[in-house]
Order: C-alpha cells, then structure tokens, then sequence
C-alpha cells in the first residue's frame, strides 16, 4: 500500500501532525525525503498511532536519516544501545528545564526521535520552542551584542550534580567542556537560531561570571515565550520527531507521582557554527 504523506501544521511557525506512514514499514526514499522537508520546515513532527514501532523498528527509522548515538549513561548491556531509555514516576521527575539535546558534545545531534513507552493517566505533555523564531523576537541591540559570541557547554554540570569532585574530574576529563557559538546557522535552511540552554549552557566566553548569567537569563527566556512553542498531548503509539539544531523542548511533571517512560534514538549531528 503507498504511503500518503499528510502534514497538517499545530502553529504557525512549529510543530506539525503527520498522517499516512506507518514508521514501522520500511519506508521508500522520497517518503522519507518528505519527512525531512517537513522537518527543517516544521522543526518537530507528530506521528499518531505508530503501535507497530518496536525497539528494532524504532531504531532503523532513526538510521534513514543518519548515524545514531549512544548516550554514556545508557547501561552497557543493554540488547539497543542506541535506545535511550527516560523513565519517570514516584519523586522521580523527567527533566524539566527547557534544552536542546547533547549541546555537551563536540558535534550536537541532528535531531530525536521519542516513543511514548508507557504514560501517566493525565499529563506528561511536552513542549517545543522555536529558537529561530526566539532569536527574530530579539531587539536589534541584544542581537547586535551576541552576535559572534560563543558559551560553553559542559556534561558533567548536568550528569555529574552532587558527584564528588574526583567523580565530576573523571566525568569531564571523557567529556569534557566545549564551546558553541550563542547563535548558530541551520546547516541546511541558514536560519539563525539562539543555541543556549538552561540544561547545559554555564557562561559565555570571555566575559565577566555576572554579566555573562544576565545575559543568558535573558535569552534563555526567550524559550518561554508562548508565540514561539507548541504543546504536544501524548497517547499510546505517538512518536515525535524534532530537528535538535532548530529547537529546545521541556516536559511537564504534572502526572507525578504515576509513571511515564518514553525512548529515544537520536541522530548524530555536525559541529555548530
């Protein structure tokens, strides 16, 4: 049976519904090539009632579009290394601060691809936020002035909290502190998009610690602005799909203390400029 591709968009600037694809099939080259343009033009996609999509498929869907990573703190052992795997429930909460996916690496992914596994009665939506449309809505002056700055961007702050310090040495001697610039350009659209995040981000290069937190309080809250994002309501079977270089995203733990686990492949990327 041909697959339709149908995108019905959520917002006027991100986020779209995506009908007629089954991503568990083994999908030809132009519906995937219908994909990607709906990605670099929506920036995260919405695939409903995908209940098919098992680990293997999940995981070879996530290959048509590039190289996939294996994040450090998914267990060695496990049968889908590629598969990072983000549960929630009890006290335990989902990670709620607005980011973009492995700023910490040398090379940022692409994109994500997340599963709904298993999900809470009520709540656990998801937002994104269009970091293109967040740096448009900067006056001149604040893009004037971040214009050709860089941060840095460190693993450990996120993944080694409350580590002893000889713990956090280690850490950051395998991964250690990279700088990106404030605003990077879309490799493949040349859009302008801000590439700081609360989860990873901790100073600008080359300026003063407390001048430097002002300003990236003040572009981190460009995320917040409602204009910019998109709200997705997870079911049973719904797959999103985000372009990691275009956006950020956060959850909400308002299902806490029911649980909510989802899995995610994600696709390596290339090195910010």
């Amino acid at each position: 049976m041909a697959n339709t591709v149908k995108v019905e968009p959520l917002t006027a600037t991100i986020g779209a519904e995506v009908g007629g694809v089954d991503l568990a099939d083994d999908l030809p080259d132009d519906v995937i090539d219908e994909i990607r343009q709906a990605l670099l033009e929506w920036k995260v996609l919405f695939f409903r009632d995908q209940h098919q999509l098992d680990r293997d498929r999940h995981v070879a869907f996530g290959r048509r579009f590039g190289e996939l990573e294996i994040h450090p703190i998914t267990p060695k052992d496990q049968q889908h290394p590629e598969v990072f795997v983000i549960p929630a429930g009890g006290e335990f909460r989902a990670p709620d601060n607005w980011h973009s996916d492995v700023t910490w690496r040398p090379a940022p992914s692409l994109g994500s691809i997340l599963r709904a596994v298993e999900l809470p009665p009520l709540g656990g939506d998801t937002l994104w936020a269009d970091m293109g449309r967040a740096y448009d809505l900067l006056d001149d002056e604040t893009k004037e002035r971040i214009d050709g700055l860089r941060a840095t961007h460190d693993y450990t702050a996120a993944f080694g909290r409350g580590q002893p310090p000889e713990v956090q040495a280690r850490m950051r001697e395998k991964h250690p502190t990279v700088e990106h610039p404030v605003v990077r350009t879309h490799p493949e659209t040349g859009r302008k998009t801000l590439f700081v995040n609360v989860g990873f981000t901790q100073e600008v290069v080359g300026m003063d610690p407390d001048e430097s937190r002002r300003l990236l309080r003040r572009l981190y809250r460009q995320a917040h602005i409602v204009d910019v994002q998109c709200r997705f309501r997870w079911r049973p079977g719904s797959v999103a799909f985000w372009d990691n270089r275009a956006t950020q995203h956060v959850v909400s733990n308002d299902f806490l203390p029911a649980k909510r686990v989802m899995e995610r492949v994600t696709i390596a990327g290339d090195v910010p400029w």
